[in-house]
């Protein structure tokens, strides 16, 4: 994959340490990008106001946010788990937006990329609460990407699932029997994706060559959602 005009930009990567922080961390670097991190979690609007000013120019955000899913039955959501999920992936995917819109928009230019979840797309039984907080993820993606594609601010999310990371597919649950026999039946590739083909999807999504690619939910799923 050829990536033009990387250097002497600056990346924010949230939450770098976790889910596909360090993959894409890893290649933006590679390619010259200049990276930056902020912290995990990030609560409030003030929070990620201030992270942003104090960054000063941000040509791209990587909104990389994630959490366990809390699996279970949906009479037994508990509000404090459903707060929790949306508290964690939904209410600062609009907080980092709307801190680091207005410069890209005086700009004209600029990327926004969130690394979702594809389980929305097709939904999971007893995930409900994780479902919806993705969802709501996906569903602000695609409207946010239409409505600053006139500004040439592209924004667009990797909706991806059975990816290999620290937060959801760790090494240690690959090598078991039982979820080797779980990715047979269910997805079409047969295994779980390496965390590097999200960050190669990332690299793109940020690069100067993707201008025509707005509002889009990228599934990257082995097939999982088709």
């Amino acid at each position: 994959m050829t990536i033009i005009n990387s250097t002497e930009r600056t990346a924010l990567i949230t939450c770098a340490e976790r889910y596909m922080g360090p993959a894409i961390k890893e290649k933006f670097e590679a390619l010259g990008i200049t990276v930056v991190t902020g912290s995990n979690p990030m609560t409030s609007q003030m929070e990620c106001e201030e992270l942003i000013k104090s960054l000063g120019r941000i040509d791209i955000l990587v909104a990389n946010l994630a959490e366990p899913p809390m699996t279970g039955p949906v009479q037994d959501i508990k509000n404090d788990d459903w707060n929790k999920l949306f508290d964690s992936l939904v209410d600062p995917l609009l907080y980092l937006t709307r801190a680091v819109i207005p410069q890209m928009v005086a700009r004209q230019s600029g990327k926004i990329i969130a690394v979702t979840s594809a389980a929305p797309l097709k939904g999971i039984a007893n995930n409900a609460a994780y479902c919806a907080a993705r969802g709501a993820q996906n569903g602000f993606i695609k409207a946010v990407g239409l409505e600053l594609a006139r500004s040439n601010v592209q924004v667009n999310a990797i909706a991806q699932n059975y990816i290999n990371n620290n937060t959801y597919y760790p090494d240690d649950i690959l090598a078991s029997d039982k979820f080797l026999d779980h990715i047979k039946r269910n997805v079409p590739t047969n295994k779980v994706g390496a965390a590097e083909e999200t960050a190669e999807l990332a690299a793109y999504l940020a690069s100067e060559n993707c201008k025509h690619m707005v509002g889009q939910l990228l599934p990257l799923a082995g097939g999982w959602t088709t």
